[in-house]
């Protein structure tokens, strides 16, 4: 697993921008009429909190995408969280990405 990306409850910010590229050829995922999803679960848990929709960035032969997050998504409970991302491709090939990424939430002061 990679780093642990923290966070407040609460915060809408900042983004996490993703680039996919293919394992084998380590050339850019062609994203092109594509999908890219979060999955986001509390650390050990089974439920699926939010699934939040990426967003791609121009041009999608590059294969970048940012996580904006909505109002409410990191109003969590402190504690750790794993999120996987979900590539569908314009041609229907859905992959799951293998990395999970991890996510710390704290208590915000005020």
């Amino acid at each position: 697993m990679a780093e642990t990306f923290k966070y407040v409850q609460g915060d809408t910010g900042p983004q996490l921008q993703f680039t996919l590229t293919d394992d084998v050829t380590n050339l850019a995922t062609d994203l092109t009429s594509g999908t890219v999803d979060l999955h986001f679960r509390a650390a050990g848990a089974e439920t699926i909190l939010f699934t939040r929709r990426l967003e791609i960035k121009s041009p999608p032969t590059l294969g970048i995408a940012t996580v904006v997050w909505h109002a409410g998504d990191l109003d969590q409970p402190a504690g750790s969280y794993r999120g996987e991302l979900e590539v569908v491709r314009g041609s229907g090939v859905r992959e799951t990405l293998y990395d999970v990424y991890k996510f710390k939430i704290r208590e915000d002061f005020a």
